[in-house]
Order: C-alpha cells, then structure tokens, then sequence
C-alpha cells in the first residue's frame, strides 16, 4: 500500500502540472501504464542492487578496476541484448511480448537471489541476467511510449515515464531499510519481497498496457526532407539499419557516444562520496536515494523543456551539469552540503539527459523501426559506458580518484564540445529536436 499510494500521489502531481498549459495535452494512458510497469519493477530492482557497489568493493575486496569490469559487463549486456531485441520488436510487430519477457526475467531473478545463498559467482550471475532483461525491455518499452505520444510531446512523455521509473528507484531502498530495520540479515525477504513486487509490474504490462500496433497506425514519424523512404512494416535487419543513412540520427549516435566516454559510472561517484565524507556502509544507498528523488522532481518539466526549445540544448545542459558534480568532488573542501550539491547535480544531469536522448532519438527515426533506432542509440551509448566504467576504475587503481576524475573531468569538457559542433547542424534542420 506504501509503493501504490507514493505511485498516486506522484501521479496526481504529474498531471497538475500538465494541466497548467493548455497547449499541452495529458499523456498517452500507454504512457502512463508503462511508467507504473517500471515503477514498480525499479522498486524491486532497486532494493538489490544498491548495495551491490558496497557488497562487492568492501565485502568481496574487488579492486576499483575489477569492480569497473564487474560494473561495465553489466551495462554492456544489456546493450548488446537490447539491439536484437528492439529489432525483433520491430520485426514481428510485438513491442509488448518482447518487453514482456525482459521485465519477466528480471522478476524471476529475484527468486532466483532468494536462494542462491551468498556465492559471490551465483549473485553476479543473477544480477548480470537482470541487466539482460532490462536489455530486453528497454528499446521495445521505450518504442510503445514514442509510438503512443504525438512527435512535439515526446519530452514531456519520456519525462512522465523516467519519473515514476525513478520513483521506484526512491522507494526500493527505502523499503530494504524498513525490511531489515524489522527483521536485521533477512536477506532472503528482501528478494522475495522484491520478486512479489515485480511481478506486480509485470502484471500491469500483460493485463493493461494495450499493444502499440493499436496506436501506431495513428502516428506514423514525417519524415525529414533529408531522409530514406520509410522502413517496410516487418523489416529485415538490413531493413532496420536503415536509421543509419540519416546524417541526423548518425550525428546524434556519435555525439552520444562521446558524451558517453567520458562519464563515470554513478556507483564510482557514490563511492568516491563515501570514501570522502567518511560515511556509514549502511548510509550509502540512501545517496542513491536523493539523486533518485531530485531525477524524479525534475524529470516532467525538463522533459517540457527539452519540447520547447530544443532536445539537443537540454542534453547538452545535462552534461554540463555533470561536468559541474566532477568539480564539486574535485574540490578541496567538503562536508555534508558539497555532499548535497553533487548529488543534486547528478540527479538533475539524470533528468536533462536519460529520457531526453531518447526523445530526441524517437523524432528521428520512422514508426516501422523506431524500436531498432532506439536499440541502435541506446546500444552505442550503454557499450561507450562500459569502456569509461573499466577507464575510470583502471585510473582510480593506477593513480587514485583525484587523476581519475580530473581525466574525466577534461574529457567530458572536450566531449561536450565536439558534441556541440555535431548536434549544431541538427538544430539548424530540425528546431525541436
């Protein structure tokens, strides 16, 4: 009852503030549906994951690099599943069943936590196969939500759903605290809880969320003057790479990627936190807690912003936000309010770019293979973090977190830029992207 009444209270905030401007209308129900389907999904992923950087630093005695590995695998299969997945979508017309089983993966993985016992290769295992059904869900997810939202609205869509997404990313580790603070070690409940409540998620997605091709014939992408004739309706996969002879859509797969070298894994930043402000262990995933809650807050009006004066501006904003929370580490004094100010930062750099990059990529890329452009950018964008997160960890054990960050630091400086001059043209061409 705690996760259901938070999820309605959210949700009666998100639509007072679509209500305020009339010229923009109420998000699609499909999106709506979804952003409850992951909600609750988050909750469940959240209350495990988030201790996973503590678990695997100072209980497993991982080394920075080796957790980097860890860290980067997990982000990189997910990408790389995610690619054939939102072809398949495309390919057989079936974003949901697809989605379908990536979010029913990682339910069943939770159960599968419950009894694995504490073996450090069972629990890696299971998560990594979490991160696989998040590569299943995502670009097919994220298609049902472009394909249901008008192309002027796809900020303020993709912001709803990374909102109540992020709620869930609040709630989970609030409600392992609570389980623990009752019953302290019972970590078997935790996974069954979590497995109880996504199959919750799971269940709105089968039993509610109606099937995109219902909508899809409602919108189908204008394409730009610029680009190829749309995809045919089952493509192959030669079909579907058909994004790639967009100069627009390649500009934005390469601007991403950039972007994307040069930023550092949030657990890394937590953890460089933690090492700093000499935390409690048990405080630490109440950092991803705050960051989650300030994404959350933020995520609707950005989302309108991004509509309104351009996708490729906010995006851009968001990294330099990021920038700005590397600065805050970097700098000689700290406390509790630099402490505040990072986080701050990076749940803010969260709402300028997560859904943002998607929305911008969703009014590039025609209906027919929208879930395999989504793939395709999320694909490129995932494997260029896997290669930061192993940079970034090689750094902190070669020369520590300063030179560690201050490379990144110059790095995403000069990434911010070349990307600038990349999206300059596509701004030129299309005002709203």
């Amino acid at each position: 009852m705690y996760q259901v009444s938070d999820a309605a209270a959210v949700l009666r905030g998100h639509r007072r503030l679509l209500r305020r401007d009339a010229s923009t209308p109420r998000v699609n129900r499909t999106v709506v549906l979804l952003g409850l389907t992951s909600m609750f999904t988050d909750i469940a992923a959240e209350m495990v994951v988030t201790v996973l950087p503590l678990y695997l630093v100072y209980v497993g005695q991982f080394s920075p690099l080796a957790f980097g590995v860890v860290d980067g695998i997990q982000r990189g299969a997910a990408a790389i599943i995610g690619l054939g997945s939102g072809f398949l979508g495309d390919r057989l017309r079936r974003h949901k069943e697809v989605a379908a089983v990536g979010y029913g993966l990682s339910a069943f993985v939770k159960l599968g936590l419950a009894t694995a016992g504490t073996a450090l290769s069972a629990v890696t295992a299971l998560v990594l196969l979490d991160r696989v059904g998040k590569g299943i869900r995502t670009a097919p997810r994220d298609a049902m939500i472009s394909l249901a939202t008008p192309r002027t609205q796809l900020g303020t869509a993709f912001g709803v759903h990374r909102a109540l997404d992020t709620t869930g990313a609040m709630i989970g580790p609030l409600a392992a605290f609570a389980i623990l603070a009752f019953v302290p070690n019972a970590f078997e409940s935790v996974f069954l809880v979590s497995f109880c409540i996504a199959l919750v998620g799971l269940g709105i997605l089968v039993l509610l969320v109606p099937a995109p091709e219902r909508t899809a014939r409602r919108e189908r992408t204008p394409q730009p003057a610029a680009a190829p004739a749309a995809a045919p309706a089952r493509p192959s996969l030669r079909e579907a790479l058909v994004v790639l002879a967009l100069p627009r859509f390649r500009g934005l797969l390469v601007a991403g990627a950039a972007l994307s070298l040069a930023t550092a894994s949030d657990a890394f930043l937590f953890l460089v936190l933690q090492d700093e402000l000499g935390l409690s262990l048990t405080l630490f995933p109440l950092l991803f807690v705050v960051t989650a809650g300030v994404f959350m807050l933020l995520a609707v009006p950005v989302g309108r912003i991004a509509d309104r004066v351009g996708r490729g501006r906010v995006l851009l904003g968001g990294y330099v936000l990021l920038l700005a929370a590397y600065g805050t580490l970097l700098a000689p004094v700290d406390g509790l309010g630099l402490a505040a100010v990072t986080l701050v930062l990076l749940g803010a750099y969260y709402a300028a770019t997560d859904g943002v990059l998607m929305a911008f990529g969703s009014a590039l890329v025609a209906a027919e293979v929208r879930a395999s452009g989504l793939a395709l950018l999320g694909t490129t964008v995932n494997v260029a973090r896997l290669l930061a997160s192993v940079a970034f960890g090689a750094l902190w054990t070669a020369w520590g977190t300063g030179t560690a960050l201050a490379v990144f630091a110059v790095a995403l400086a000069a990434a911010i830029t070349f990307a600038a001059l990349v999206l300059a043209r596509t701004r030129e061409h299309h005002a709203h992207v």
